[in-house]
């Protein structure tokens, strides 16, 4: 379908709200030049360096850095903070080369690219561009699949840790996660009608500080508990043989690859989130470079912290989701107010990942049916903000979405294994590969050059820890789906 002119118009459109964007600038006579109106024709981008970086940390500091202690643990004193290293360092240079390719051509006065897919198209077309809009879209519709089952997890944790306050800790406290990811999804529901990036700026704001609070109460538990024991815990290769088989051991460093990955997985949104920023100068490039520098170093700061103490707390019984998985149980009100903070922080992650899919189904329909009254027109809400309409298109596919996504969420709640299984199919092709061969393109590096081959064997060395972490995690959830029984309540 990329081949032919429609497909190729369907490929390079971006949001729905923008494509509307579009047409009313044309149909008013604005000029690109306007004081109120971007080079394209759309309502002037607001966004800068700090909104952006907002936006990245939401995305990164996510539920994945309550598995890096358990990571951490497979991996030992050694390998552990040094694969963490290595993926921020590919994450910010990667991402660097990707913020470069937002306009084609020049950086300045180039043709925006305002969507991941458009950049592939831009640089790369054919089947690669279809192939780049399969794995990001399946990517999002997995990562709020994730963030469903860890928001549960943590709403759970709540509930089970007021009851081991109450009934003490040899008590099993068996509850279900199955209502509350009801919650959840009851309240993205709500808060995925709101329509594009531009109007989540705040939600994502509200995230990050969330973010930082409740990584913020892990580390400090992680060092009252450090003092407790009275001196470090762990080794430096990680979890030994005698605790676990050879082969489990394995795979479960496999394992704990793909939750590092997963921990710094963004760029899927990258591009989206950079055509938020304000028109240059400095150019969007540039700006994109500074946030992605200050949120990737503020990221694995925070990830080796909280990683490194949880590791530091509990050596080889470190649990997979630190907050959850009760290493700690009390005190049991600064635990209630992590969980909870994660929560808020999810209900924002998870926009934040949804908002491209959603434009892009979006503007496909409008596409396909212009002339439906139901795919094109708004409905003014009372009591509502005036600049708020209701789109009935809109109220029912991203409805049934967060439907589909809560549904699947219920018969997979597999934290660890579902978490570094994302990070392994989104972490190469994503983050590395489309970047580095659109970066190539834009930059004309000369074919067998000595910086083409450096990026070309970064590609491939990346492309084989990705292989590697994804059958780890493959082989984590096959050996869980044993035991597991659908709807059931938690241990």
């Amino acid at each position: 379908m990329g081949e032919n002119g429609v497909g190729k118009n369907y490929y390079l459109q971006g949001g729905a709200a923008a494509a509307a964007m579009e047409v009313s600038s044309v149909e008013h006579g604005q000029a690109g030049g306007s004081k109120c109106y971007d080079d394209d024709g759309r309502l002037k981008r607001t966004g800068t360096m700090w909104t952006a970086s907002a936006h990245i940390i939401t995305a990164v500091i996510g539920s994945g850095v309550l598995s890096l202690a358990w990571a951490i643990g497979q991996l030992g004193w050694v390998a552990g903070p040094a694969v963490m290293l290595l993926f921020s360092l590919v994450t910010y240079y990667t991402s660097s080369l990707l913020s470069d390719c937002y306009r084609y051509g020049d950086e300045t006065t180039g043709k925006r690219n305002y969507t991941y897919m458009d950049a592939v198209n831009a640089n790369l077309s054919g089947i690669k561009v279809q192939l780049c809009g399969f794995l990001q879209y399946a990517n999002i519709v997995g990562v709020a699949i994730g963030y469903t089952i860890a928001a549960s997890i943590s709403m759970l944790a709540i509930k089970r840790a007021n009851c081991f306050h109450v009934k003490g800790h040899v008590n099993p406290c068996h509850i279900s996660s199955t209502p509350y990811m009801v919650i959840f999804g009851v309240a993205q529901i709500f808060f995925s009608q709101i329509p594009d990036f531009d109007q989540i700026s705040w939600l994502s704001i509200l995230a990050a500080i969330m973010s930082f609070t409740y990584s913020a109460i892990g580390l400090g538990l992680g060092i009252v508990q450090v003092v407790a024991n009275k001196g470090v815990k762990g080794s430096l290769t990680g979890i030994s043989i005698g605790a676990v088989t050879p082969i489990d051991k394995v795979w479960r460093s496999l394992q704990a690859f793909g939750d590092i990955a997963f921990a710094y997985s963004y760029s899927l949104i990258l591009i989206e989130i950079q055509d938020t920023i304000r028109a240059p100068p400095p150019s969007e490039a540039k700006v994109m470079r500074r946030a992605t520098l200050v949120s990737v170093a503020t990221t694995t700061l925070f990830y080796m912290l909280c990683g490194c103490m949880g590791y530091a707390a509990f050596g080889d019984d470190a649990p997979g989701n630190l907050l959850t998985g009760f290493g700690f149980y009390e005190p049991f009100w600064l635990l209630d107010i992590a969980n909870a903070a994660i929560v808020v922080h999810l209900v924002g992650a998870y926009q934040v990942y949804c908002q491209p899919l959603f434009a892009f189904v979006e503007k496909w329909a409008q596409q396909r049916w212009p002339k439906s009254g139901f795919i094109t027109g708004e409905i003014q809400v009372p009591l509502v903000s005036s600049g708020f309409k209701l789109n009935l298109f809109r109220l029912t596919w991203r409805s049934a979405f967060v439907v589909a996504t809560t549904v699947v969420s219920m018969l997979l709640p597999f934290f660890n294994d579902v978490v570094g299984f994302l990070g392994a199919i989104g972490f190469w092709p994503l983050t590395v590969y489309f970047p580095v061969e659109m970066y190539i393109v834009q930059k004309k590096i000369p074919r067998w050059s000595s910086q083409w081959v450096c990026l070309q064997l970064l590609s491939l060395a990346c492309l084989i820890i990705t292989i590697a972490a994804a059958a780890g995690s493959i082989a984590g959830i096959m050996s869980d789906l044993k035991v597991y029984k659908p709807f059931s309540t938690t241990d």
